[in-house]
């Protein structure tokens, strides 16, 4: 078999979700290199218009050197793999509208989950903060193997987070592409005071997943945590907080076809581009420049208005999933993925003052959100949100 080269760290058919019907589009480094000569230098242009096959990738980037010999099967049998997973999931919440719609949703989000976590780590920042963490001594070959386990250990808190797939369907500008597809922002943890390859960490409460599907499409995931309580800290960590560990997800409470208004999707935009590496690629040019129509430049208030939240009426306050088996055992575990006998397993103390901030967020958020898109949910009862806020909002005099 011929060994490929041209390994993408952000692979070809996720770029092609962006090319809006083109075969190539607008490809910046936001870090253009300078040539220089004796008596002279040039920096190299910034923005190519190009297509996915030359866009995202370095030359034997995941290559397993094993002495004078050298091996592709990382790209070719992992990651391989994992693309041939993550495109059918990708698509199925692309164009999502409720687990009850046929199909396996099942299967496609655990899949999802794996080629997200894979995504997170297969980009040139996720190779050097493993690297960073690896003992200096660490020859490349064990950095590369580990993408096989390490991509494991965010679908625990990935799983119990609040899952909302929003749509710029309605938006003249749309989403874009970045050399870091799978974003953490976090409101207080400004990019400047990050040095490369340090990021947010998942663990704290405030941080959220930022995740475009396609043009049109954009998967954000918020802690259980702050959605209950929006005030929470958010460098604190989450309530059981951790990784690598089994969870359950309730597919009937993922949110989904909320239109964004355009300055929304360019905020969104504006924080792809601050988090990415080097490259963003978008099938506008314009739309590489977020920062000229963003409507606040100002980190700490791109989500003032709480557009990154869930619908809050919609996020249910259950407590526990329980799953019988055949054989008469059951599995069981809290809201925080914590099991009967763990500390803290269904702490009623930390729930009733849940409950209190969870009740004062949904009335703020109903007043911020006030002739905004609503999120729907796949249940029976899904519009039992929207009339209950309705009725808030009437009662205040606000509608």
């Amino acid at each position: 078999m011929k060994r490929s080269h041209i390994h993408h760290y952000v692979p070809e058919w996720y770029q092609r979700r962006f090319l809006a019907g083109g075969r190539d589009y607008y490809y910046l480094d936001v870090e253009p290199k300078t040539a220089t000569w004796n008596g002279g230098s040039h920096q190299l242009k910034a923005v190519r218009k190009q297509g996915p096959s030359v866009c995202f990738f370095r030359k034997d980037f995941y290559t397993l050197r094993l002495g004078k010999e050298n091996t592709d099967a990382l790209e070719r049998r992992f990651f391989g793999h994992i693309d041939t997973i993550g495109k059918p999931a990708a698509d199925v919440f692309t164009e999502y509208s409720g687990a009850l719609k046929g199909g396996n949703v099942g299967q496609a989000f655990q899949n999802l989950v794996s080629y997200m976590g894979a995504q997170r780590f297969r980009t040139p920042r996720g190779f050097d903060d493993l690297r960073k963490r690896a003992a200096p001594s660490t020859h490349k070959n064990a950095i590369l193997l580990t993408f096989q386990t390490v991509f494991q250990s965010l679908a625990a808190m990935w799983s119990e987070g609040v899952w909302e797939i929003v749509r710029a369907r309605n938006s003249t500008t749309k989403f874009i592409v970045s050399d870091d597809p799978v974003t953490f922002y976090c409101k207080v943890m400004f990019p400047s005071e990050w040095t490369y390859p340090n990021d947010v960490s998942l663990k704290s409460i405030g941080t959220r997943t930022i995740f475009p599907l396609s043009l049109d499409s954009c998967l954000i995931i918020t802690h259980l945590q702050l959605a209950r309580n929006p005030w929470n800290t958010p460098t604190e960590f989450r309530v059981n907080a951790r990784y690598y560990d089994n969870s359950v997800k309730h597919l009937g409470s993922i949110q989904f076809d909320r239109e964004l208004a355009e300055d929304e999707v360019i905020r969104i935009n504006y924080i792809l581009k601050k988090r990415a590496t080097r490259y963003i690629a978008a099938a506008c040019e314009d739309w590489l420049y977020p920062e000229r129509h963003v409507s606040t430049q100002e980190w700490i208030a791109l989500d003032d208005d709480w557009f990154l939240l869930p619908h809050l009426w919609k996020v249910p306050f259950m407590g526990q999933i329980t799953i019988g088996h055949r054989d008469g055992s059951v599995w069981s575990m809290d809201e925080y993925g914590r099991r009967p006998g763990d500390v803290g397993y269904k702490n009623e103390k930390l729930r009733q003052k849940e409950w209190v901030s969870k009740e004062q967020a949904k009335q703020e958020w109903a007043k911020k959100r006030i002739g905004k898109s609503r999120a729907q949910v796949d249940k029976w009862d899904h519009d039992v949100g929207d009339k209950m806020m309705e009725n808030f909002l009437r009662a205040e005099g606000l509608i």
